[in-house]
């Protein structure tokens, strides 16, 4: 009998069945089952020992490594910091030499204080905290029985924790009303910095179904899907700042991998709810089906977890598709979505052999957060890495390198933008990327964005603060979508990257603001129009229907081994770009892949100080190169092939260690490289030597202790050198 047991890992624990709010969503008190009245205040210490153990006994007999077990209510905390302690302790007994113990507490947070806090860390509890988003979206419900806010309390649990507690700070669970805005929600819950979020749906049935504004029925409208997908993409574009079990687990069932919450997947269940009196239920969430759903009629006193587990309800819920109803059996989505969550599915007559009361909308929403997820990695087909390594890659290899490295820019932007606070920034570039995304991914796209991003904490004018509202205001100008945007003044400029900066001299800061087409800035009392004698555009060359920009103004190019240039006069300009048009009119004629190259991957040159056509290139500064002043044409095509190419390097390095963690190896490794991309544009007597370099550098960096992939990838560079000897 014992084979058919799915044995338990988590278990909630009903340590008090009274609550101290009165949420008219909560399914515990305002839903069909009322058993609740039935109960005890408090666990009694009776009921504990005998709880502890069994969970030691099933531990024991199904030799598990991990219980799992959540102190819920009710309200737990209304158990007191005493009774809490010692459920703590008889569990932790009862299970030493047994079983890992992970003890959680799930509270309103009204009552949490220093006290509670002292009992959690000694007793190793961590704490999630139920609140449903901003003020105005949690007092819709969480409020005190005679209507007043609990919004205040509950911050202020929430600070304790992430402020004195924070390895107690499990996280947040929010429970959805559409009627709520979605990114004022999510803005109030990640404000707060949970190490996690969950979203719940708001438990409903066939026989009472959710809120639907419209009208429709699950048929026609998905209005929850509609609600998380903004949530979801508003997190998507922060860069994912924080775990979010839902949206995680509808990816990780797409890759055939076990859902983190019972709500989707078909993992089988593996939880039981213990009540205040001893007896063993089923799901809480059943209680919104019909009164004693829960119920199994079977306790801790007269019966083990085996038991427990044999339970037709329980075992019903053993994973896979059987027990579903048939449109969900043959549903595409049926791995991610397993049908819903179990009381979702209750209909009178038919029990729980019912599609989701949330289908339309499950339908809708799980294809969206797998289409957006990607692969579980940014990676290269190995025919491309193999190009790069061979300084051969063309344009579509190249344009492989675009995704992964736009995905660490908006990483890197994200952790700036939680750094400074900067919140109406960041929501500006949400929707304007919701809404032009051609114009964000354009300036994000802008190498020295994530120069800034990624040089922010450090010293000089990379440590701005308040650049990410120039960024915000550049795509807000590139979109033509009419704004204002509060900008700083640096150094007497406001600086818009990809567009160019405006002399506004001294003031704190500016105010950009944009209609249609054009700007305007104010700074000062003092207006500034856009191409007036203040305004330093950003330059480009025109190379025969390929254009490039020459960036001598924003403040954050210097980041090469040179220093940048700064503004150069029309003349000099002009002088510049007859030497680089000349230089790509040679490589287009004489050496046609390289210019494609280089077309696909260079996307800004900076002028440095000296001459002589030295050229640079940096890792925070993808798709831009730094170059001295040259009169040969040669020499400068040389330069961007190398640099241009180096950074295709620094894209892959980005993505793979390849030299097993040695920093100290990239120097050698780009060394050799530039020469491997550059030998083929030099006369015999020139790249002999250069080469011969090059394959000696590759034979050392081999004696290195270095990944698999590393060692591959110097095959290939090596076998790429010798027959450019060869050639």
């Amino acid at each position: 009998m014992r084979a058919s047991i799915v044995p338990f890992s988590q278990f909630v624990l009903k340590v008090a069945s009274r609550c101290d709010l009165a949420c008219d969503h909560c399914y515990v008190y305002e839903h069909a089952d009322q058993s609740w009245r039935n109960q005890p205040t408090n666990m009694s210490e009776e009921t504990v020992a005998q709880i502890a153990v069994r969970i030691a006994d099933h531990a024991r007999a199904h030799d598990l490594g991990m219980v799992h077990v959540i102190m819920h209510g009710g309200e737990p905390l209304l158990a007191g910091p005493s009774r809490l302690r010692h459920i703590a302790r008889e569990l932790r007994g009862a299970l030493d030499g047994v079983a890992e113990l992970d003890l959680r507490i799930h509270t309103n947070g009204v009552l949490l204080s220093e006290r509670f806090c002292e009992i959690f860390e000694a007793e190793h509890i961590k704490v999630g905290i139920s609140l449903d988003g901003d003020r105005v979206s949690n007092d819709r419900h969480r409020l005190y029985s005679n209507g007043r806010s609990s919004y205040d309390q509950v911050i202020r649990a929430v600070t304790l924790l992430r402020d004195h507690h924070p390895d107690l700070y499990a996280g947040l669970l929010c429970t959805i009303d559409i009627r709520n805005d979605p990114i004022a929600v999510y803005e109030g819950l990640t404000a707060l910095d949970p190490p996690r979020i969950d979203f719940l749906l708001p438990h409903a049935t066939w026989d009472q179904p959710p809120l639907r504004p419209t009208g429709g029925d699950t048929g026609r409208d998905a209005p929850y899907a509609d609600w998380l997908i903004a949530v979801h993409d508003r997190w998507v574009a922060d860069g994912r700042p924080v775990a979010i079990r839902m949206f995680d687990s509808i990816v990780l069932t797409g890759r055939g991998r076990p859902s983190q919450t019972e709500s989707l997947g078909l993992s089988p269940t593996d939880l039981v709810v213990i009540e205040t009196d001893g007896s063993y239920e089923q799901a809480d969430s059943l209680k919104t089906a019909f009164d004693g759903a829960p119920a199994t009629g079977l306790d801790v006193f007269r019966n083990s977890l085996d038991e427990a587990a044999l339970h037709p309800g329980i075992a019903a819920r053993h994973g896979g598709t059987e027990p579903l109803a048939p449109q969900c059996r043959t549903c595409p989505l049926v791995v991610s979505c397993g049908g819903g969550l179990y009381a979702h599915r209750y209909k009178t007559g038919s029990g729980f052999v019912n599609p989701s009361v949330y289908c339309r909308d499950l339908f809708t929403l799980i294809p969206h957060v797998q289409r957006a997820s990607g692969p579980a990695t940014h990676a290269l087909p190995t025919s491309a890495l193999d190009s790069v390594a061979r300084a051969s890659a063309g344009p579509s290899e190249i344009a492989a390198l675009a995704a992964p490295q736009r995905s660490r820019t908006v990483r890197l932007l994200a952790t700036a933008r939680r750094a400074i606070g900067d919140e109406s920034s960041w929501a500006l570039l949400s929707r304007l990327e919701h809404d032009h995304p051609g114009a964000v991914r354009d300036v994000l796209g802008h190498p020295y964005v994530r120069a800034w991003a990624t040089g922010r904490l450090g010293a000089g004018r990379g440590s701005e603060r308040s650049h990410l509202a120039s960024i915000a205001a550049a795509a807000a100008i590139r979109a033509g979508r009419p704004s204002t945007v509060t900008v700083p003044v640096t150094e007497g400029m406001v600086d818009l990257p990809t567009l160019g900066r405006m002399h506004v001299g001294q003031a704190g800061s500016a105010r950009v603001e944009i209609t249609g087409e054009t700007f305007r800035i104010h700074a000062a009392g003092q207006w500034y129009e856009r191409d007036g004698e203040h305004w330093d555009a950003v330059r480009s060359f025109d190379l025969g229907g390929v254009r490039l920009a020459f960036d001598d103004v924003d403040p954050y190019r210097d980041c090469y081994d040179r220093p940048a240039l700064d503004r150069l006069s029309a003349s000099e300009a002009g002088g510049w770009e007859k030497v680089v048009s000349l230089a790509w009119e040679f490589l287009r004629e004489e050496h046609p892949k390289d210019a494609l190259a280089v077309q696909a991957g260079l996307r800004v040159m900076t002028p440095l100080a000296g001459e002589g056509g030295h050229g640079s290139s940096t890792r925070q500064a993808y798709g831009a190169a730094g170059v001295s002043a040259s009169a040969d044409p040669v020499t400068l095509a040389a330069v961007l092939v190398r640099e241009s190419r180096k950074a295709q390097l620094g894209a892959v390095l980005d993505m793979y260690d390849l030299l097993g963690g040695d920093a100290g190896l990239e120097n050698r490794l780009c060394d050799a490289y530039g020469a491997l991309a550059t030998a083929h544009l030099l006369g015999p007597y020139e790249a002999g030597p250069l080469l011969d370099r090059a394959r000696a550098t590759l034979r050392d960096l081999a004696g290195h202790p270095l990944p698999q992939l590393g060692r591959h990838f110097l095959d290939e560079m090596t076998a790429a050198a010798t027959a450019e000897c060869e050639r």
